[in-house]
């Protein structure tokens, strides 16, 4: 499928952001102030927010039909330029029935968000639009003790830039997901701390692989499946598929019933390659390389299929953010991750 790319964004512009699933915006108010101001004074852009956005989190949980509107306003508001999630959560998938594709479809612009926010990315990618899996406003732009410098490049060279995005390095100063307690807004100035072991592990694979880039977050594509937004078989053809399980650390065992239904539709005999974020906490990372080895290259017998692990993306901070449907590609004798093209236009 060929994809409509959005404009980019340039300092000046109006964003509008949104709360899909977790009404965490209007819960921890500071926080979200927090990332707002991140927005408007590191990247010079006009923050709105969208009729609920700011709600409570009972009022956006009974509200699903309200969440889809206030989308819908955001893509049909021509003054807009691109739409960030507040968060995610865990019902964006209650939003479906009352999103209208053909809004996307006529209005492309920026929509980053991840996590849960998976359920909108796959509404946006029926609709022929490039949106991008990435931070949110809660998350990487409210970092405590501000941003970090590869979060903020990373978004001035794919949301800012219709250049090549390049060659995407692992955070040189590493990783984090300690948790410091958003209810306590004392600690939104302190750092968290960065583990500096951030190495990317080229688990499997020879020479060099190129396809475009599809996926999301493995929990949330579990809702997913068998409704009118999974993909169809041909939307798999030739793709790096990029994977990464939530802060819920999902067991060994569920990610192994995970890959197995990919394996049943076909899935690793049809992509090119898969990458997959480092897990929230770092946690089962050995076990979640041993199961895609067991499954992809045991049970499947694909042993050159390219498989990259513990990357920089997911439910990990600072990340890189991932274009859906363009061009990347893996090399595995050098090591390297690249996208070979920008997700937006000029």
């Amino acid at each position: 499928m060929i994809l409509t790319r959005p404009q980019l964004l340039k300092p000046g512009d109006t964003v509008a952001t949104l709360s899909l699933s977790w009404g965490g915006a209007g819960t921890f108010p500071h926080r979200y102030e927090a990332g707002k101001k991140q927005l408007e004074e590191v990247f010079g852009l006009r923050v709105i927010e969208t009729k609920n956005a700011l709600k409570s989190a009972d009022y956006i949980y009974k509200n699903p039909q309200a969440r889809a509107e206030d989308l819908m306003e955001a893509f049909l508001d021509s003054s807009v330029k691109a739409i960030i999630s507040n968060i995610g959560g865990d019902d964006s998938i209650r939003t479906l029935p009352f999103t209208d594709l053909s809004v996307i479809r006529n209005n492309p612009k920026i929509f980053l968000g991840f996590s849960d926010t998976t359920v909108t990315h796959m509404a946006c990618y029926k609709a022929g639009l490039t949106s991008f899996y990435g931070t949110s406003v809660l998350v990487g732009f409210a970092e405590n003790g501000g941003m970090h410098q590869y979060q903020i490049e990373d978004i001035k060279r794919t949301l800012f830039s219709a250049e090549p995005v390049g060659q995407i390095l692992p955070n040189h100063d590493g990783w984090t997901t300690e948790r410091l307690e958003w209810g306590e807004p004392e600690l939104q100035n302190t750092k968290r701390i960065l583990v500096k072991d951030n190495q990317w592990n080229f688990l499997q694979g020879i020479g060099k692989v190129k396809g475009e880039l599809i996926g999301g977050c493995v929990d949330v594509l579990e809702f997913l499946k068998g409704t009118d937004f999974w993909l169809s078989e041909s939307d798999w053809d030739g793709k790096i598929l990029f994977l990464e399980t939530s802060e819920e650390m999902m067991s060994p065992l569920q990610f192994c019933w995970a890959l197995r239904n990919y394996a049943a539709q076909g899935v690793f005999n049809k992509i090119s390659g898969l990458i997959l974020g480092r897990p929230y906490d770092n946690k089962y990372v050995q076990e979640y390389n041993e199961i895609l080895l067991q499954v992809i290259r045991d049970e499947e017998g694909r042993d050159d299929l390219t498989i990259v692990t513990e990357m920089n993306f997911g439910h990990t901070c600072p990340v890189f953010t991932i274009p859906y449907g363009v061009m990347a590609e893996i090399d595995n004798e050098r090591k390297t991750f690249s996208i070979l093209e920008s997700g937006v236009t000029l």
